[in-house]
């Protein structure tokens, strides 16, 4: 059976990401591609990088026959996608890479995101996209919301470990460097050449990056108590990966014994040996999250690292991952690719 597909939001780079890694599915077919300023562009003109793939013209949304679709990726910004979303069919499934459905409480979205929620009953049935944990809510879902890029990685280094009660869940330092393409393809004054180059700074410090939000609402409900780590974000020069360096409370060994039980079975999360840190450069362009962990110099302290690249795994190959599960196909399907070196 080959499952009709449209992407919304394709003249983005998670668009693109999606459209580089559905190509080469053997079930699903590329229908309809939307970007509302870009519409009557073809693929070829807006990413030339794609211009061997035969491909719909880029159209309006309002111009998709959505009785023709079987799944739907939204890879549209927040607010917006929310807006989109609940004028869909209701028998559509959707994957959602927005920040619009993360958050189950609307108090919540409003707090983090500035502006209150338009799609209430879509938020409501929203199933939370980190494939790993959510998987058999995803298989029965009709709209999956992607996680952050960050969180997910944060959250891969961390949920096994706060569920299994190893660390001090009041010592949780969560240092993450975030390769530029996690901003978006808008352009902007600060990620000008000129302005990002040659140096990395620390954003959104404190208690002011989105992703915060994510982090509370799943590690507060694995705990059964609030839990707030430490975060510090850094935007780095580079085109993609993220990497999370976190410092816990805990034994190295049992921290690292409990990620490789909880990961064992996991196709796309590779534990590195005790004392074997990850790197970006070894996750680029694929959808694996490579884990290690550290002992640190003075006893009773750790140090988790997670590598991963934010355009795959953190966003479209998760995206494509869960709709490998919600329309029957298996999970890795597409997704097998080796990451590129160097």
């Amino acid at each position: 059976m080959t499952h009709k597909i449209a992407i919304l939001g394709a003249s983005g780079y998670t668009g693109a990401e999606l459209v580089r890694l559905i190509a080469e599915h053997p079930n699903m077919e590329i229908a309809a591609l939307s970007a509302e300023r870009k519409a009557g562009q073809t693929m070829a003109e807006v990413f030339p990088h794609l211009r061997h793939l035969e491909l719909p013209v880029l159209c309006k949304i309002n111009e998709i026959d959505f009785s023709q679709i079987d799944l739907c990726f939204c890879a549209l910004p927040h607010k917006t996608s929310q807006e989109v979303i609940s004028a869909l069919p209701n028998d559509l499934k959707i994957v959602d890479l927005s920040a619009d459905f993360r958050l189950r409480d609307p108090e919540a979205y409003e707090k983090w995101y500035g502006n209150p929620h338009s799609a209430l009953e879509q938020q409501e049935e929203a199933v939370y996209g980190l494939t790993e944990f959510y998987r058999d809510q995803i298989k029965s879902a009709r709209l999956v919301a992607g996680t952050g890029c960050n969180a997910a990685t944060g959250q891969y280094a961390l949920r096994p470990l706060v569920e299994a009660g190893v660390i001090d869940l009041d010592n949780i330092i969560l240092d993450l460097k975030c390769a530029v393409s996690g901003a978006g393809r808008s352009l902007k004054e600060n990620l000008l050449h000129a302005e990002l180059s040659e140096g990395y700074h620390a954003y959104a410090l404190g208690s002011t990056h989105r992703h915060l939000g994510e982090f509370d609402q799943e590690f507060s409900a694995i705990a059964g108590r609030p839990v707030k780590v430490q975060f510090t974000p850094h935007l780095v020069p580079a085109n993609r990966g993220i990497l999370a360096t976190v410092y816990v409370h805990g034994d190295a060994k049992v921290i690292h014994d409990t990620l490789s039980a909880a990961y064992d079975d996991e196709p796309f999360i590779q534990m590195l040996p005790m004392g074997e840190a990850p790197s970006t450069r070894h996750v680029r362009g694929s959808n694996f999250c490579h884990i290690g962990v550290v002992a640190d110099r003075t006893e009773g302290r750790a140090i988790v690292i997670a590598a991963l690249d934010n355009l795959t795994k953190g966003s479209s190959g998760q995206a494509l991952q869960n709709a490998n599960l919600m329309l029957g196909e298996e999970e890795t399907t597409a997704l097998n690719m080796a990451p590129l070196f160097p």
